[in-house]
């Protein structure tokens, strides 16, 4: 498993292929290859990209 770009929280659930939920910050999470893409879920269950907030570096994903 891999830490929250956001928050550096662990506590990461799987929601769909390749979907995650961060349940420490609520952003959810999805990883395309190995880049980790991250989005705020608005309140009429839209998602807004958050990708811009951090660096590719820090959204690279590796097993």
């Amino acid at each position: 498993m891999f830490n929250c770009p956001n928050c550096q929280s662990k506590d990461i659930g799987k929601i769909g292929i390749n979907q995650y939920y961060c349940w420490n910050c609520y952003i959810e999470l999805t990883v395309n290859n190995g880049l980790i893409n991250t989005h705020q879920v608005e309140e009429d269950g839209s998602l807004s990209s958050l990708d811009d907030l951090f660096e590719e570096e820090e959204r690279r994903y590796t097993l």
